[in-house]
């Protein structure tokens, strides 16, 4: 499948297949993936925490409340993406250019990990909204948590839906 192909088929997925269970092997995968995404200097600068059963259970209540996010107690794994510190040499250029690449490489290594979980025919969806308070408690982390992403695979009645984006003259402009 080409990546064009892949970009048009992933979706946020929120309706999953509570009884299936993510294999370790398509999980491994995945978490390459990650590792393998570009950042800033070669930084890296975020921690990812993957949750599981009782864990997942947790993450689930800690990324849910007033409607947002139901579907999260069908969720087999979490992955919490937690900001980290910069290396020497994205930290001088953080400041000197005044840019986030942290936030940059966060949004990179998501990508990253949404688009090989379609490939190994899961879903995912990346949220956030969240509780960072309870989510640095759960996971043990010490640095702001940005995002939480969901694995696992979709329950038969998660079609595939029409792309609701911008038209590319909307989008882009040639100079």
């Amino acid at each position: 499948m080409s990546f064009l192909e892949l970009a048009k088929k992933r979706q946020s997925t929120r309706s999953y297949d509570k009884e299936r269970a993510v294999e370790d092997g398509k999980l491994e995968r995945i978490l390459e993936a990650a590792r393998l995404a570009p950042s800033a200097c070669n930084a890296q600068p975020y921690h990812l925490t993957v949750c599981t059963g009782s864990r997942a259970e947790q993450i689930a209540d800690a990324v849910s409340g007033v409607g947002i996010n139901r579907f999260a107690p069908d969720v087999p794994v979490f992955i919490v993406i937690a900001e980290d510190a910069y290396n020497a040499t994205a930290k001088i250029g953080a400041k000197v250019k005044h840019n986030d690449y942290r936030s940059i490489d966060i949004g990179i290594v998501a990508a990253y990990i949404t688009a090989e979980a379609e490939s190994l025919g899961l879903g995912s969806c990346i949220l956030g909204w969240l509780d960072d308070e309870k989510l640095r408690e759960i996971c043990d982390v010490s640095h702001p948590v940005r995002l939480v992403i969901t694995i696992g695979y979709p329950a038969e009645d998660d079609k595939l839906r029409d792309k609701k984006r911008k038209n590319l003259s909307e989008l882009v402009t040639f100079k």
